[in-house]
């Protein structure tokens, strides 16, 4: 998946579009995608302007958004005004690498569970054979009325 495939999944616009492009995917069982850090990343002003690194809470999001997107493409959904993925809990996230401008994270995300609308995925994000971060991520996909 290209980024213009990704824009008609995730709801997400700039600057808050953590993923961009999808490497892999196994239909509802396991996605790969790409994140690359760059200087140019609004949060870096201020996160730290001294040495540079990505949030862990983004890193997390990026995570999500790459679960977003295994979850639309299992259920075959597009995009529309009406469906929402939300986070609904993180457990054992563990921060384990520093992500700096210039990394390329890999999201890789594959399915636990899915059940009465929770989605539960086991998620690590690595650059280059190192984890920088890894939790189990539950999400729901909800339609508004």
């Amino acid at each position: 998946m290209d980024i213009h495939q990704i824009l008609k999944k995730l709801p997400h616009r700039y600057p808050f579009v953590m993923v961009d492009r999808v490497l892999e995917v196994e239909p509802g069982r396991r996605l790969l995608a790409l994140k690359n850090v760059t200087i140019n990343e609004p949060f870096f002003v201020g996160h730290f302007p001294q040495r540079p690194t990505m949030p862990g809470v983004l890193m997390l999001e990026a995570l999500a958004q790459a679960s977003a997107l295994l979850s639309f493409d299992a259920a075959g959904l597009e995009l529309d005004e009406k469906t929402l993925f939300y986070f609904v809990g993180i457990d054992n996230a563990r921060f384990k690498r520093v992500v700096e401008p210039g990394d390329q994270l890999l999201l890789d995300v594959s399915l636990q569970r899915h059940r009465q609308g929770i989605f539960r995925y086991s998620t690590t994000a690595r650059v280059g054979d190192e984890v920088a971060v890894e939790a189990e991520l539950m999400c729901t996909m909800r339609r508004a009325a």
